[in-house]
This record gives structure tokens, C-alpha cells and sequence, in this order.
């Protein structure tokens, strides 16, 4: 049978969420079935779009195919090219916090990161003052002029990140790919031995990414004690200018985490909560997610997130949906010096009752119930409307 490569990858994959180590409940079960179901359509999506000839951009992560802590605040295009071939990229730049640009060679497996073969963002290209920009990518020429990127050896994909800080004011941009050498033509109709590679791609990359996003904790953060967080640090494998602080809570119901952190220069800065999935909680209903914008300001200059199961009345609190465990990332983006400790988070474990004593400008930081229903409101319509860009 034509799909058998395919049928067999998801029994194995279903396999694999339900032996998977950190399910303790019957939510971390659903979640992980849940989180299956998206990832066969991201691999189905994936394989049918793997035309390093015809290429097109897709969008790597949805609310609806979330992979790898995607951020809340990223709409994430991923194209698949060929390191012999030139590439032409046009768009328009939108009012986005942040636009940028990386390369990388390989896949993501269990054992390894693909490598980074260049990573930038849009203060280094030119850009008309319409927004308008044409990039073209390919081998490595002497002076290519502005605008032109080498690909670099087995480079096998290009992905373009486009970072909103206020959901409700930023707007997208426009972004299309083509082979130069290809414009003009078609592809060849799909055969018979084209659909069976596609099945069998499409079932490969469901289980590389089930077992990668199962291991990727381990290296990064649960060698970490729960409820602390690492100073800013490159991200690995990732952006250029993109610091991050990584950890994961380990909270009773009782509990919260307060994650005090200065609000950044940086063009982009935001908190955000994830499942053991190693993927985003319910963003759209729920605050699981802050930027610098959204947050509410102490007057000292800082920012005090309240990450706890019950509502501490606060308005940035990162609600827990029901996770006793998860993870904790901050990111900084379209950075512009190095990033040190002081940057950073602090993090301190308390019980609920003691929030009024412990943050010291409790009383600004408190929301009404109609504030609240404001704020989730918000939420929904951005994204709503990021959903038809």
C-alpha cells in the first residue's frame, strides 16, 4: 500500500507518546495525542512541500502544529532549498518587533541540532521605503553586491521568523520564494514513486520529531534545578542576536514563581510557559505567554511575572492550566551588545498568600475580574487576526 510507511509511523508515534517519561496524568496523555495529531499534519504539510526546485514558504508552527517551544509571539516560514541552486526572496517589510533570517543545513534529530550556516535580521539587508526588500541566496560569489547570502555546504533550509512584541499593533509582512532558474516553469506531475517517497518522508520526519522533542529537555533544561532559571545565553542553534534564559517549575497548588526581570532595550523581550511537551501552552485563551508590551511595568524598572496554578489577581500573572510541571523560557531578540547575568532573571519560589508582601508594588500590579476578561479578550481577537496573515 501506498500510505503503509506512513500508517506504521503513526502507530510507532502513538507508541512513543504514550510510553513517554513524563506522562503522569490523563491531561499529559491527551495533550501528547493532541499534540500528535498536529504534528502528522506538520509532517504530511512537510513532505508535500519538500520541492527544492519549487519551493515555497509554509508556516512551520501553528496554534494548531506546535513543535519545539514555539514562541507565542513568532509567525515561523520555512522553505526547503539546495546549496547548488540561487534563490530569490521578495517581500514587504510589516511593523513586526523583529524580521529575520537563518539557514540551516540538515534536520533536527535526537542526537544533534542542524547547524546554523547564517543567521541575521533585517538591519542587514537594504530595504526600499516602501518596505519592499529582494534577497537572493545561493553559492558563494565575490562581490554579490547587497542583499545576496551565500548558502553555505548542505544547506537545506531557510526559515524566516517574523516576532510581534504588541499583538494588537504590529502588522505581518509579506514574504515569497523562488529558484531563479526555475521561474516560468512547472514541476513535473507526481508519480506513482514520487507519492510513496512522500509518504515515507512524511512518516520519517514524524518520528525524528517526536523522539528530537522528547530528548531536546534533557540538554537544555531539566539538568537545571526546577524553579531557577540560567542567566541570558545565546541561543543554541538559533538567532544571532538572540539571547534566552531557559529552566522549567515544579510548583504545588499553593505556590507561586515570581520571575523579576529588567525590561530590556531590546527591541523584543518575552516570558513564556510550555508543557512537558516541549511545546507552547494555550496562548489564545489563556495568558500562558508576556511580552515587554503586554506586561505591566514596576515603577524600579523591572518586570514581575507571577507564574502559579491559582489566580494571584495580578495582571502579569502566567497561568499553569493545570500543569504542576512546565517550562520556562525568556527570550531577547534583534539584540544589539552582549548580554550578561544582570540582564537576567531572578526567581523565587512563594506561597500565593504571601504575594502582597513579597512583590513590592503589589497593589499597581492588581487586576480586576473585568480587567482580566479584558486581557484575554485581546488575546483572542490578535490572534484571530494573525491567523489570516
Amino acid at each position: 500500500m501506498l500510505t503503509q510507511s506512513l500508517a506504521d509511523a503513526i502507530l510507532e508515534a502513538e507508541t512513543l507518546v504514550a510510553q513517554a517519561p513524563h506522562v503522569q496524568s490523563e491531561q499529559d496523555l491527551l495533550e501528547g495525542y493532541d499534540y500528535l495529531a498536529g504534528s502528522i499534519r506538520a509532517a504530511i504539510s512537510s513532505a508535500w512541500s519538500y520541492d527544492r526546485d519549487f519551493p515555497y514558504f509554509i508556516r512551520s508552527a501553528t496554534p494548531y502544529t506546535k513543535v519545539g517551544l514555539d514562541n507565542p509571539d513568532t509567525l515561523y516560514f520555512s522553505a526547503r532549498i539546495r546549496e547548488d541552486a540561487e534563490y530569490v526572496v521578495t517581500g514587504r517589510r510589516g511593523s513586526t518587533a523583529d524580521l529575520s533570517f537563518q539557514v540551516l543545513n540538515g534536520d533536527y534529530s535526537p542526537a544533534d541540532l542542524p547547524d546554523s550556516l547564517s543567521a541575521f535580521d533585517d538591519r542587514d539587508i537594504e530595504i526600499a521605503a516602501d518596505g519592499s526588500f529582494e534577497l537572493r541566496f545561493g553559492r558563494a560569489t565575490p562581490d554579490a553586491g547587497a542583499n545576496y547570502f551565500a548558502l553555505g555546504p548542505r544547506a537545506a533550509m531557510l526559515l524566516v521568523r517574523e516576532v510581534y512584541s504588541d499583538w494588537s499593533r504590529e502588522r505581518p509582512g509579506t514574504i515569497s520564494i523562488q529558484r531563479v532558474d526555475r521561474v516560468g516553469q512547472a514541476p513535473s506531475p507526481p508519480s506513482p514513486a514520487l507519492l510513496a517517497k512522500r509518504y515515507d518522508a512524511a512518516g520519517k520526519t514524524l518520528l525524528a520529531q517526536l523522539k528530537t522533542f522528547l530528548a531536546f529537555p534533557e540538554w537544555f533544561y531539566l539538568t537545571l534545578p526546577a524553579n531557577t532559571m540560567t542567566e541570558p545565553r545565546l541561543t543554541p542553534g538559533g538567532l544571532a542576536t538572540q539571547y534566552s534564559s531557559a529552566g522549567h517549575y515544579d510548583l504545588a497548588d499553593d505556590q507561586a514563581l515570581i520571575v523579576t526581570v529588567p525590561v530590556s532595550s531590546a527591541p523584543y523581550q518575552g516570558f513564556q510557559l510550555g508543557t512537558m511537551w516541549y511545546l507552547s501552552m494555550d496562548f489564545v485563551h489563556h495568558q500562558t505567554s508576556l511580552t515587554a508590551d503586554q506586561a505591566r511595568h514596576d515603577p524600579d524598572g523591572k518586570i514581575r511575572f507571577v507564574v502559579s496554578e491559582r489566580n494571584p489577581g495580578v495582571a502579569n500573572w502566567l497561568e499553569c492550566t493545570g500543569h504542576r510541571r512546565g517550562y520556562l523560557q525568556i527570550r531577547w531578540q534583534r539584540t544589539s551588545r552582549e548580554f550578561t547575568a544582570a540582564d537576567g532573571p531572578e526567581v523565587e519560589v512563594v506561597k500565593i498568600d504571601e504575594l502582597a508582601d513579597r512583590l513590592p508594588h503589589f497593589h499597581q500590579a492588581r487586576v480586576s475580574e473585568a480587567e482580566w476578561t479584558a486581557r484575554i479578550a485581546a488575546r483572542q481577537a490578535a490572534i484571530a487576526a494573525r491567523m489570516l496573515g
